[in-house]
């Protein structure tokens, strides 16, 4: 009888602490509005937030358009959270926005709504459409392969505002 109780016991035991693993791995940690592209970047949580931060701090805003179940997003997510440089330069010299939808303003889709798109929105709140990477059919997207040029088109949006002073 005794056991059969402790046997009984134990069996408790393993089933309950295999159950509360289980629970612990489904857990996600509280998601940020970083959503994965640089926890020390501060984001805004809008389009209409991010122009008037543009325009009140006379900083380009960086609009990143993506979703989460797309893995070409996620390629360039994570090559894009590992780089210094856009990292640095986005944390201190942009205003920055990520969106898993698309905005109202059409602006920001010129050639389509495919993603992932990366558009950027000088202080006077014009969409600077002239900004674009290195493919004739999706004039906004980026490879991770293709960071260098993210970088430069970064500088090159930076530059633009200092020239316009």
């Amino acid at each position: 009888m005794l056991c059969s109780t402790l046997s009984l016991c134990l069996l408790l035991i393993t089933v309950s602490a295999n159950l509360a693993i289980a629970i612990k791995k489904e857990k996600r940690p509280p998601q940020t509005l970083s959503r994965g592209w640089g926890d020390d970047i501060t984001w805004v949580q809008t389009y209409e937030e991010g122009l008037f931060h543009a325009h009140k701090s006379n900083k380009p805003l960086m609009v990143i358009l993506h979703l989460e179940d797309c893995q070409y997003c996620q390629a360039l997510k994570k090559e894009f959270a590992k780089n210094e440089e856009i990292q640095e330069m986005a944390q201190n010299s942009f205003i920055m926005l990520n969106l898993m939808h698309e905005t109202t303003d059409k602006n920001l889709s010129p050639d389509g709504q495919y993603v992932p798109r990366i558009m950027f929105v000088d202080p006077s709140l014009t969409v600077r459409a002239d900004i674009t990477g290195r493919y004739a059919n999706r004039l906004y997207t980026y490879e991770p392969q293709d960071l260098p040029l993210l970088i430069d088109n970064m500088k090159k949006a930076l530059r633009l505002i200092q020239s316009e002073l």
